[in-house]
């Protein structure tokens, strides 16, 4: 059955830690009627944290998408963890959806990951609203939090509503597009609320924010800024129909308030949903590029391209299939595999094309997903998001289509691993059940990373952070049964050069009665990507006379995987340009082999003449405590190598952002709390890599 698209919103909910999202959603989900009663976080009740992690630490760890209808529409929603280890959700979130609902705590405004969700919000050019949330919550304040989404996000918020009372005197709010007060009683909790003419001693506030809500949104349109000048009232429907363009160009953010514990505001807030979100239709049409192989077909394995061409992709069910994987759950007995339909039709029992991998894969099934509970389909049209089952070799960010128009859609571009341990099964006949374990994690999860040592047989893991890798482990015990022993959490380096060097090798050998030779001469020197680009920048301007294509490949690969364990500690190393100078190869004995061997020896050679350097992972920190101790917190940030960038003041607490190396943070936990007594908190995300201090440098090498 088509779908009306202009009724339908795919939309995200994103914020810190504790604002509030799960909660906003539980009352959603309650007012649509798709649920009888309203979870609750802390009791682990709750629809979209159904995983027994998170519901025993009482945290999102995991998106869930569901969705319920509003209004003769259709809302399909993802929940999207808070804490910064599982950033990389709200990315892929963020990749496939129409809109978001950013939540904001109305005591501490915004927040750490408030900024990092909002920027990652701007980069895919996503429309959105701003909840304020606990307005009943003890030093609750509209104004101050309303105030920090415009100077610390540099956004354009604007207000349609505004509170009556706050904390404990939270009574409704006042709806400055209706210009209606809105009274929530006790004991009708979660109603639509009591309208009422607005109170006499509220009216000239409520008058001067619809004064500048009129003056917001008249800026935006030259129609509506004529009227405006001309002291003509703008009518609601002008209103309304201004603001949603605004925000739809991502001019404005509306911005609702309310409490989601206490039920208050969420009705207002779904139609705002409605009023000023996007539909499918109401967006650009996605960009893609469109490959096209040599001869003009796309053949099974990955072909030679010959011509890239930018494509659009129309949102139209007729259209050929133009889909993108998001996520992948590994799952007994096949993996799922959630997709973003953007153009044409996907059908069950279908085959589709992977041109990222050149095969082709099956839909064997495919649901509609209400978080942990699924509902089969036939079809999913474009704008739809569903889930599949019967892929194999799709990954988070491929593109399925036509195979006769293979296409591919932007990839999502992860953050780097900051943060490693060892681990090992209990016994040894677990080895094969860990490693196979390891793979599936790997696959659903971009952010975790596990390698094997070849000469140790030691096997790490990598993640975003100590709570990351530790929910991996406990689902290692859970998910697949097998016990791990894990060593202490250590910082995940990289290596990098900082001056140019020349490396060369010849390789010249028997193997297997035949005679395998190459000669290869590298430049290995600093570079710095653009964003978005590879960390490592392969250059071989060599004629195809002199490095035939087929060698010139084993060049690359050799050059990558030794880059891989790189020159000092066998860390990864980034940050590099790899210049083929010269190649020397044998009409009969030149080899893919040969070319692979010589091309390690002489990356090494050339690694080692440009001064490697071992670099580390640099933290974003934010730290919030009373005042008094502003200086005591400050003077430890800089003994652990930090620099304060930033510090101000929410309400009666300090916060102090700051850039601090990782390596200082371990523990750091245990020391706030004994430096603030208790009363400190803070936050942390990975920020980038830098060169560490030759001296400190010394000391981590000594001890590997």
């Amino acid at each position: 059955m088509s779908i009306d698209l202009t009724k339908l919103r795919n939309i995200g909910i994103a914020a810190h830690i504790d604002a509030g999202k799960t909660s906003t959603t539980e009352g959603m989900l309650y007012f649509s009627g798709k649920t009888h009663k309203m979870g609750l976080v802390d009791d682990g009740t709750t629809v979209t944290d159904f995983d027994q992690e998170e519901q025993e630490r009482g945290i999102t760890i995991y998106s869930a998408a569901v969705s319920f209808p509003w209004h003769d529409h259709m809302i399909c929603l993802i929940d999207t963890p808070g804490h910064v280890d599982f950033t990389a959700e709200v990315e892929r979130a963020l990749r496939v959806l129409d809109g978001m609902i950013a939540v904001f705590d109305a005591k501490e405004g915004v927040e750490a990951q408030s900024e990092t969700v909002w920027h990652q919000a701007d980069h895919y050019r996503v429309p959105r609203l701003c909840f304020i949330n606990k307005m009943d919550k003890i030093g609750a304040d509209f104004g101050s939090a309303f105030d920090s989404i415009r100077q610390q996000l540099g956004a354009q918020p604007a207000a349609v509503q505004i509170p009556i009372g706050a904390e404990s005197f939270f009574e409704g709010l006042i709806d400055l597009v209706a210009m209606r007060a809105v009274y929530y009683t006790e004991g009708r909790q979660g109603t639509s609320g009591r309208e009422e003419p607005i109170p006499a001693e509220l009216e000239h506030a409520a008058r001067r924010a619809r004064h500048r809500l009129e003056e917001q949104v008249a800026e935006t349109c030259e129609a509506l800024m004529e009227k405006y000048i001309n002291d003509e009232p703008l009518t609601n429907e002008e209103l309304k129909a201004g603001l949603r363009a605004a925000t739809l160009a991502n001019k404005l953010q509306p911005v609702f308030c309310g409490s989601a514990l206490q039920r208050v505001g969420i009705h207002r807030l779904m139609d705002g949903v409605l009023d000023y979100l996007p539909s499918p239709l109401e967006l650009p049409a996605v960009t893609g590029v469109k490959q096209v192989a040599a001869g003009g077909r796309a053949k099974k394995k990955t072909p030679e391209i010959t011509k890239e061409e930018s494509v659009e992709c129309p949102c139209v069910s007729n259209a050929p299939l133009v889909a993108y994987v998001f996520k992948v759950v590994a799952d007994k007995p096949m993996d799922l595999y959630f997709v973003r339909v953007y153009s044409g039709t996907l059908k069950a029992g279908s085959r589709v094309f992977n041109p990222a991998r050149g095969c082709k894969e099956n839909i064997s099934r495919m649901f509609r997903i209400f978080a942990k509970r699924r509902e089969q389909l036939d079809r999913a049209e474009a704008g739809e998001l569903v889930a599949v089952i019967g892929l194999k070799e799709s990954l988070t960010g491929d593109t399925l289509c036509d195979a006769r128009q293979p296409i591919v859609l932007e990839r999502i571009e992860f953050p780097e691993t900051v943060i490693s341990m060892s681990i090992e099964p209990e016994s040894s006949a677990d080895r094969d059940k860990l490693l196979d374990a390891l793979g599936m994690l790997a696959r659903e999860n971009p952010t975790f990373q596990y390698r094997v040592n070849e000469e140790t047989a030691q096997t790490l893991i990598s993640g975003m952070g100590e709570l990351h890798l530790e929910v991996l482990i406990n689902r290692l015990r859970r998910s697949w049964n097998v016990g791990v022993r894990v060593g202490k959490p250590r910082v995940s380096y990289r290596e990098t050069v900082s001056a140019a060097g020349e490396g060369e090798d010849e390789f010249n050998r028997q193997i297997g009665g035949r005679t395998h030779y190459a000669r290869v001469k590298l430049r290995v020197e600093p570079y710095k990507p653009a964003e978005g680009q590879e960390h490592i920048l392969f250059v071989n301007d060599l004629p195809e006379e002199a490095l035939p294509t087929h060698l010139a490949e084993a060049v690359e690969q050799g050059v990558l995987d030794t880059a891989g364990t790189g020159v000092l500690a066998g860390n990864p190393m980034m940050n590099l340009k790899v210049t083929v100078l010269e190649a020397h190869a044998h009409e009969v004995d030149s080899t893919e082999v040969a070319f692979d061997a010589a091309s390690r020896r002489a990356f090494d050679r050339a690694a080692e003449a440009a001064r490697p350097a071992l670099m580390e992972p640099i933290m974003k920190v934010q730290v919030v405590v009373p005042e008094t101790y502003f200086g005591g917190i400050s003077s430890d940030l800089s003994r652990r190598r930090g620099v304060v960038t930033d510090t101000r003041l929410r309400g009666d607490r300090r916060v102090i952002d700051a850039q601090v190396p990782l390596r200082e943070m371990l523990g750091y936990a245990t020391d706030l709390r004994s430096l603030t007594q208790g009363r400190g908190g803070w936050s942390m995300e990975p920020s980038h890599y830098a060169v560490v201090p030759a001296d400190v440098a010394a000391s981590i090498l000594s001890l590997v």
